[in-house]
C-alpha cells in the first residue's frame, strides 16, 4: 500500500498511537516521528516543563508549529499528542496535508493503559479516570473529524494494527475511485 499522504494519529493519551504507530510504519517501510519529541528536542526540555514552565497556551503553539513542519516532510507516519487535534488550526493543516486516524478507546482500557506513568501533565492533576472520563466528553466529537477512525481494543497490539492497516487501504481506495470519476 502507497500512502498519498503523511498518516497523522489522533486520540487520547493511552490509544496506542506511538506503539500501533511504529507497528504502522514498519510494516509500510515508512519513518515514524513521534511529534512529542519532536516538540521536546525543540524546545530543549520534556512537555512536562514547557507545562511547568509556560503553561498549556505555550505548548500548544509550539506544538502547532512543529506539526506543520513534520507535514511538510515526505510521506510518515506521525503520532500526534492527545490535544493536537483539539486546536483548529492544527487540525486544518492536518486536514489539508495529512490524512488523519483517531485511534479510539474505551475509558477503562484508556485507564489501565495510563496508569502509573507520571509523565502526562493533564493526567497529573487528579484522578485520571476523571479527567479521561472529562476528556473524552470535550475530545470525542472533535476527534470524531478525523478521515479514519479505529478502535483501540485491549487486545495485543498487532490486531489493531491489522484493522488500521485494513481501513487505510479501504480509506485510500475509497478516495481513489472517487478521484477518477468523471
Amino acid at each position: 500500500m502507497v500512502l498519498p499522504r503523511t498518516l497523522v494519529l489522533v486520540g487520547l493519551m493511552g490509544a496506542g498511537k506511538t506503539s500501533v504507530g511504529r507497528r504502522i510504519a514498519q510494516r509500510l517501510g515508512l519513518n515514524f516521528i513521534d511529534a512529542d519529541a519532536e516538540i521536546e528536542t525543540a524546545a530543549g526540555c520534556t512537555i512536562a516543563e514547557i507545562f511547568a514552565r509556560h503553561g498549556e497556551a505555550a505548548f500548544r503553539d509550539g506544538e502547532r508549529r512543529v506539526i506543520a513542519r513534520l507535514l511538510e516532510e515526505p510521506v510518515h507516519i506521525l503520532a500526534t499528542g492527545g490535544g493536537a487535534f483539539m486546536d483548529p488550526a492544527t487540525r486544518d493543516c492536518i486536514h489539508q496535508r495529512g490524512l488523519s486516524l483517531w485511534l479510539r478507546a474505551e475509558l477503562d482500557v484508556l485507564v489501565r493503559r495510563v496508569a502509573r506513568r507520571t509523565h502526562r501533565p493533564l493526567l497529573n492533576q487528579g484522578d485520571p479516570k476523571e479527567i479521561l472520563t472529562r476528556l473524552m466528553t470535550i475530545r470525542h466529537p472533535v476527534y470524531a473529524e478525523a478521515d479514519i477512525i479505529v478502535d483501540s481494543l485491549d487486545a495485543p497490539t498487532e490486531n489493531t494494527v491489522d484493522r488500521c492497516l485494513a481501513a487505510i487501504a479501504a480509506h485510500v481506495g475509497r478516495v481513489a475511485v472517487a478521484g477518477s470519476a468523471p
